[in-house]
């Protein structure tokens, strides 16, 4: 017998279902090779179990296996991380090297960055640095790793503060950590990276940032430098356009122009005013949902925006998040501003005796909820700390929960297609951090994957994204410029109806547990919201629109004729522009705030008893009868938020 054979062998699984077996101390790279030469040689990277690891990483019994080549979709998040040490180095060549101290610098989805303290540089400066970098990738340098010990890493790292605390944490778990070095320069990283600076292709450097430490703000400010790296020019090129048009379409700004919402250092971060203008358009969010809601059999309650802390520990967001929580006393007692509604609903539920005749109930409320989020986390209405939730709970016996699942489904694809939105769905499994039996998550995960299945939708799998109390669908969906966000979710929960004591009495006249479904249509308001300033530009459709039509009189002459058409349209959002302008200006006005249609009156049209009309595409058309427009008006509304298909088949 030769000595590989009588090695020791684990085994690992291939994309394709399949085993390899390997020896006990084969790598990523090993097993490419046992796979092909080529694929050995062609090998870059790989994911263990979905997570991205270097090449030279030891496999284990049982590992999901996936090789990284140049062709996979990771490989650009191993070169811009490669990317983001030739920043560093770069910085450490033009600066003082002692004094600028190394902090992390991660792959992003859209680049890299990497944090320094003791920097002071400006925007007038990444020109220096981009072209230092670009030097560093043409010297071709191997990047090399290395295995260390915890002491001599210690070593190698005494004049790095922020480094020597990442140690210390690894330390408690790992008796080594791994460097990579290209030419002069090192790093503590657990990689992977690409094998030399000359394989990254093109980096430009974008932006300047203060960030705390680790996100907080109780820490240190430290510089943040962006960028981002691409394997060709063209390919960059392509970036910076969407870049662009991502800046123009920035939902903080076109929020100030329209006076949506502001958010103010007086009023306290994270956490959003909803100025006249903005609220309309939530009123409209909410009023769909409600329709929704009321069709589908929902009840609406409320509960209060903040509970004794009794009910988070029976519910389990104590222990799971509390450091998410504001806390505070009130006396001898203990409250926290309620991160999510589900327990509120869950207590309502237990008021009550149930039948199984009485099952479904179905919860509905548009409920703030409160995240202690870090300060430097905090960007717009993307990421608050006050926000709502179209929020359903639903308590169902065993046998419903498919139908019932399928209906929330439903209600989220009709919502997605009444604003044009493609979508993508993926099951979220159980998280590290969770509350319940294997039993009953496996139990919870499979009802719905069944679910998925029966219905051929395809879908992707999010292992470990699940919420703390059960697996989930969730729904993401692009916008207008190709972005993606996390929107909707169906969420399965035998978790908290044991952790409340929910019971129905059955069929059986014997007491039975419900099982909790969560749902959520938009996900929440400030997020949907966000998304749709962005996705529309501003020029939100006519049903949405804060300011639908707007009357512009020609001379003041005018001015009592354009209230009376103005009155003629008190069914829509319509004002009259009554000052001393010239009418070029008016429409130049209505124009920058995006106002659907205006309407032109004059000598002519008053004599006539009619109107002009303009539309936000520069379209006019003259001698337009009153009731006309009206109507049109109530086509287009019509059009556009449609009842759903699943009301229609009814």
């Amino acid at each position: 017998m030769s000595e590989s054979d009588s090695q020791e062998q684990v085994a690992v699984v291939l994309p394709d279902g399949s085993a390899l077996e390997v020896n006990a101390d084969a790598t990523v790279e090993d097993c490419a090779y046992e796979i092909g030469p080529g694929l050995g040689s062609d090998t870059v990277a790989g994911k263990l179990d979905g997570d991205l690891v270097a090449k030279e990483q030891p496999v284990y019994d049982g590992a999901e296996l996936e090789i990284i080549t140049e062709q996979s979709d990771e490989y650009l998040d191993v070169m811009r991380h490669s990317a983001a040490h030739c920043l560093a180095q770069a910085v450490e060549r033009l600066y003082d090297e002692g004094a600028v101290k190394l902090a992390i610098g991660p792959p992003t989805d859209e680049g890299f960055y990497y944090d320094f303290d003791n920097l002071d540089i400006d925007a007038e400066d990444l020109a220096d640095l981009e072209d230092e970098i670009a030097a560093i990738i043409e010297a071709d340098y191997e990047i090399e790793r290395e295995v260390v010990s915890i002491d001599d890493a210690e070593a190698r790292l005494a004049d790095e503060p922020y480094k020597l605390e990442l140690l210390e944490e690894l330390a408690e778990e790992e008796d080594t950590v791994t460097f990579y070095s290209q030419g002069e320069w090192e790093d503590l990283c657990a990689g992977p990276h690409v094998d030399s600076t000359g394989e990254i292709g093109v980096v430009e450097l974008l932006e300047i940032a203060g960030a705390y430490w680790r996100g907080d703000e109780d820490n240190t400010m430290q510089t943040r430098i962006y960028g981002t790296a691409f394997e060709d020019e063209g390919d960059l090129e392509d970036f910076l356009e969407r870049k662009q048009e991502a800046e123009k379409r920035d939902h903080r700004r076109i929020g100030n122009e329209m006076d949506l919402f502001s958010i103010q250092d007086v009023t306290g971060p994270g956490l959003p005013l909803y100025h006249p203008a903005g609220k309309t358009v939530l009123k409209e969010l909410e009023d769909f949902v409600e329709d929704l809601n009321k069709d589908a059999g929902y009840d609406y309650v409320e509960t209060p925006h903040v509970f004794k802390t009794d009910l988070w520990h029976r519910s389990g967001h104590y222990e799971n998040y509390q450091d998410d929580m504001f806390i505070f006393d009130v006396g001898d007692d203990e409250f926290g501003l309620k991160p999510m509604n589900c327990p509120g609903h869950a207590a309502i539920f237990q008021d009550h005796s149930w039948s199984y005749r009485d099952l479904p109930i179905r919860y509905a409320e548009n409920g703030k909820v409160y995240r202690k989020e870090q300060r430097g986390e905090l960007s717009g209405l993307s990421r608050v700390w006050a926000f709502t939730i179209d929020d359903g709970h639903l308590f169902v016996r065993p046998e419903q929960i498919k139908s019932e699942v399928e209906a929330i489904m439903d209600m989220i694809t009709d919502v997605l297609e009444t604003f044009d939105l493609e979508y993508e769905m993926a099951l979220a499994t159980r998280p590290e951090k969770s509350v319940g039996s294997d039993e009953i998550w496996t139990r919870a995960e499979e009802q719905l994957e069944s679910v998925l299945d029966s219905h051929g939708h395809e879908y992707d799998i999010e292992e470990g994204d699940g919420a703390f109390y059960g697996p989930k669908i969730d729904f993401a969906f692009e916008d207008a410029i190709g972005r993606s966000w996390d929107g909707p979710t169906v969420q399965l929960d035998f978790n908290m109806p044991e952790r409340f004591d929910l019971n129905y009495v059955g069929e059986d006249n014997e007491e039975h547990r419900p099982v909790m479904i969560h749902r959520a249509l938009y996900g929440s308001y400030e997020r949907f919201f966000m998304m749709l300033i962005e996705h529309y530009e501003g020029r939100f459709p006519l049903w949405l629109a804060p300011e639908q039509v707007r009357v512009l009189p020609i001379s003041d002459d005018n001015l009592g004729y354009a209230h009376r058409v103005a009155n003629e349209f008190d069914d829509f959002r319509v004002e009259v522009d009554g000052r001393d302008s010239t009418l070029e200006r008016k429409i130049r006005a209505a124009h920058d705030d995006r106002v659907p249609y205006q309407i032109i009156v004059g000598d002519n049209e008053e004599a006539d008893g009619n109107i002009s009309v303009r539309d936000r595409f520069e379209d006019q058309e003259y001698d337009v009868e009153i009731e006309a427009f009206k109507t049109h008006l109530e086509d287009e509304i019509e059009d556009q938020r449609t009842e759903p298909d699943f009301l229609q088949d009814e």
